[in-house]
């Protein structure tokens, strides 16, 4: 192994990274957009000053394991809980109608073919991509118009977590689809018990912790022990019932979630992963983009998924909030603020391109559509709070 050049690697991509996703701060738009585009500029597409290596490629492996528990502790269960039917068919519109919309938008470039073929998988693959919503950008911009905890800012943040958690089945069920040899039925049967031994096993874990949480508060062992669970389950997931390792390190931060002390876990793990491990990451996605390659049909799909991403969500989510009893204007309200993406989406496609699903010049169409909904989410939002505002 070349230390030396390890070194050297880090170097650059911590210093470009930091410097670029502050650029994105001041221009309102996601850091991850910035560590993207600093991962292109040192990648092969511009300078060449980095190299995707076997190492890099583990420390962003250990990077989406840390992004997906830090997404697992955040989840607010009460939330979930509180959100009733509306949000859960709110978000799954807005999984049903992208996934679709996506598969046949492949399709339409590069040729129909039937269920279970490998076309087939790989359109099917670019439709799971745009499953998830990132809600963050929503967030905050629904915090500056002070509409956040309005019945549609409450909605739409209790539909992103659902998403989130239907568009993890999604890739899982996709990835397990993947070998032809595969069964459908043994598929479902492995995924099942990989969340039913998740959930018991989950339930004594917790316990276990409040225990610890109880007789040792804000210790390192607690956030040093969730960390273990989450690669234990990881790797759970994906050595024995073929389920996404990011799965397993999401079902290990729902299962922490309710401590009391997850907000100090997932504080020790953010230094970690915002230090080094993000960073890497999300660099490496640049890393793997070559621009240089891009050619006519690329862009013209990139610009096309952009647009299928974007609308997929605003009339998924738009429609069944109608369906639910929003009015026009709050039901597309509602689906402007669930059509941001963001890292999950960069982590999905990350591991299409590992199982081969995907060519790393679809990553360019990925980070398109994070920027494009990134910078226009806000703006909508707010021109349709300002001429249409929220019904009591």
């Amino acid at each position: 192994m070349d230390t030396l050049g390890i070194l050297k690697d880090l170097c650059i991509i911590l210093v470009f990274g930091k410097f670029f996703s502050l650029v994105a701060r001041k221009l309102h738009m996601p850091e991850v957009a910035g560590l993207i585009i600093s991962g292109i500029l040192i990648g092969p597409s511009v300078f060449g000053l980095v190299k995707q290596s076997d190492f890099l490629s583990g420390m962003g492996e250990i990077g989406v394991i840390l992004l997906m528990f830090s997404a697992g502790l955040e989840t607010d269960m009460e939330k979930l809980k509180e959100s009733g039917l509306k949000a859960t068919l709110i978000a799954l519109a807005g999984v049903a109608v992208p996934v679709f919309a996506g598969t046949i938008l492949y399709m339409s470039f590069y040729g129909f073919a039937g269920p279970g073929s490998e076309e087939f998988m790989k359109g099917l693959f670019i439709g799971t991509i745009l499953a998830a919503t990132s809600v963050s950008i929503t967030v905050q911009a629904l915090k500056e118009l002070g509409k956040l905890n309005t019945a549609v800012g409450t909605t739409i943040m209790s539909a992103a977590i659902i998403d989130d958690v239907i568009g993890i089945l999604v890739l899982t069920a996709v990835m397990s689809m993947k070998d032809p040899s595969n069964n459908i039925g043994v598929v479902a049967l492995k995924t099942l018990a990989f969340f039913a031994i998740a959930l018991v096993g989950g339930y004594f874990i917790f316990q276990l912790m409040k225990k610890l949480e109880k007789r040792s508060p804000h210790t390192r062992r607690i956030p040093i022990l969730g960390v273990a669970l989450a690669f234990a389950l990881s790797y759970i997931a994906d050595r024995y019932f073929g389920v996404a390792d990011i799965t397993g390190a999401y079902c290990a931060g729902v299962i922490l979630c309710s401590l009391r002390e997850s907000d100090y876990i997932e504080r020790k793990v953010d230094i970690n992963s915002y230090m080094i491990f993000g960073p890497v990451f999300f660099a490496s996605i640049g890393l793997q983009t070559n621009l240089r390659q891009l050619d006519t049909t690329i862009l013209v799909f990139s610009l096309a998924f952009v647009v299928v991403g974007l609308v997929g969500k605003i009339i998924g989510c738009g429609l069944m909030g109608r369906a639910c009893g929003f009015n026009g204007h709050d039901s597309m309200k509602i689906g402007v603020g669930m059509m941001t993406r963001g890292e999950v989406a960069l982590i999905v496609a990350q591991r299409g391109l590992k199982a081969g699903l995907m060519t790393s010049s679809y990553f360019t169409a990925v980070i398109l559509l994070i920027i494009v909904s990134s910078i226009l989410t806000p703006i909508l939002l707010k021109m349709l709070y300002e001429k249409y505002p929220e019904a009591a």
